[in-house]
């Protein structure tokens, strides 16, 4: 979070930053902002009372709501409970209008939870958890979303437990009614790294994803999970030198494209991994943010092979959407489409990815800012002609804390162009929501 934001104060004057500090502070990009900060320094304990104390936190934190042109809706609230709690990474969807989710909180064993969301024919949702993490054993904590693949299987990871505790790759399989969980990897540190974020997968089932230490040095690194007859392989394919590495995208040639989110602003950089024809990968640095703070989330690709992204902000800054394009002389180079405005109520403070709409319309959260401070939904609407290159900005829901409150999520767009996300906390038991903006 950021401390010196005055726009995070509710009515009564009280900070988020001063209630969730602990776990916020140190924010990182690469889907597990209240998780991360943990792996590695303190114990499981300390990790499950830090996160409760931002849950039970957020019931203080409810303001009165004037009038929007757009609605939200709360699919479901989460109670703490054997539901889960702290839904913090967003949702995937199986092209069947269900979505799939994690938690940091909650289930049998207060470690986190597997959960799908479907609706039940009436107009409403139902949650159903598809697997509760057990005390360490097969991972603990979440850290990041699941992906689904053509089969159905979902995969994803933790933060902490498995054989070495230092986190898991997992992948749950549907036998019959029930799920079965796998472990397909435990991290144990050193070269192999430890804590790892959201995963992506290409036509071959490869895995890959992101460590918050990695290949023996403290940055971050990328690593591949590939399966073999006798099980899955894991090996480190780049070591970033820039800080923690964020999410990662793939293009259609298996050009991974990925973020090492310094904290030191003016060394974050954009790298490329570019498959080598051997089974390898050729690593470059193709940008370096000058001046820019720290991006957050995963970058876009559009059909014209063009990055986008979000920067979080500092103590002076509020952060940017931005977008590189690769010019004819071979280099890339970085236009600012926004800049969010201290104090304004159009949000602050980049959470996750963007996501855009055939329009080339950009979406994405912030979490803060926005009418009461705790966050936004906005919408960049493209320019109407190739000879501008403003984008107008709308928020589209300001968050209150009865209907959410820290949208760390990145968001999911249907074709009806409605949108659905996760808040970490808020809602009725203040322990998160899932939740439809309808623009």
């Amino acid at each position: 979070m950021h401390p010196s934001d005055t726009t995070k104060k509710t009515k009564n004057g009280l900070n988020i930053s001063d209630v969730a500090t602990t776990f916020l502070s140190t924010k990182l990009a690469a889907g597990a902002p209240h998780i991360r900060a943990f792996c590695g320094c303190v114990g499981v304990g300390a990790i499950r009372a830090a996160l409760t104390l931002a849950a039970l936190s957020a019931l203080l934190l409810i303001s009165a709501r004037p009038s929007q042109a757009q609605t939200e809706a709360v699919l479901y609230n989460f109670t703490g409970g054997s539901d889960g709690a702290a839904p913090g990474y967003g949702l995937t969807s199986d092209g069947a209008g269900n979505f799939y989710g994690t938690t940091g909180l909650g289930g049998s064993s207060g470690t986190g939870t597997v959960f799908e969301l479907s609706p039940n024919g009436g107009g409403g949702w139902n949650l159903a958890v598809l697997y509760s993490f057990p005390e360490l054993a097969d991972g603990a904590y979440p850290s990041a979303g699941v992906i689904v693949d053509s089969a159905g299987n979902l995969y994803g990871t933790t933060a902490v437990g498995g054989a070495y505790g230092q986190g898991v790759v997992f992948e749950l399989s549907r036998v019959g009614a029930n799920w079965t969980e796998t472990v397909l990897h435990s991290f144990y540190s050193g070269a192999d790294g430890e804590g790892s974020g959201a995963l992506i997968m290409d036509p071959a089932g490869n895995l890959y994803g992101t460590l918050y230490h990695g290949g023996g040095g403290t940055n971050g690194a990328v690593f591949e999970l590939s399966p073999s007859g006798s099980g899955w392989t894991e090996q480190v394919i780049y070591n970033v030198s820039s800080g923690s590495a964020a999410g990662l995208t793939m293009d259609a040639a298996g050009n991974i494209f990925g973020v090492g989110n310094s904290r030191a602003i003016g060394n974050s950089t954009v790298f490329e991994l570019s498959p080598n024809g051997s089974g390898g990968f050729n690593p470059s640095v193709i940008y370096t943010f000058p001046g820019l703070p720290k991006p957050v989330g995963a970058l876009v690709l559009d059909q014209a092979g063009n990055l986008y992204g979000a920067a979080d902000g500092d103590a002076k800054r509020c952060g940017k959407v931005y977008r590189l394009s690769l010019g004819t002389s071979g280099k890339w180079a970085a236009r600012i489409l926004y800049t969010f405005i201290k104090g304004g109520t159009d949000g602050c403070y980049p959470s996750s990815g963007i996501v855009f709409d055939a329009a080339g319309n950009i979406y994405g959260t912030t979490d803060g800012g926005g009418s009461y401070g705790h966050g936004t939904v906005f919408e960049l609407v493209a320019p109407v002609s190739k000879h501008k290159h403003k984008y107008e900005e709308r928020s589209l829901w300001s968050f209150n804390g009865t209907d959410g409150l820290l949208p760390f999520g990145t968001l999911i767009l249907d074709g009806a162009g409605n949108l659905y996300g996760t808040t970490y906390a808020g809602g009725s038991s203040g322990d998160g929501v899932v939740y439809e903006v309808t623009p």
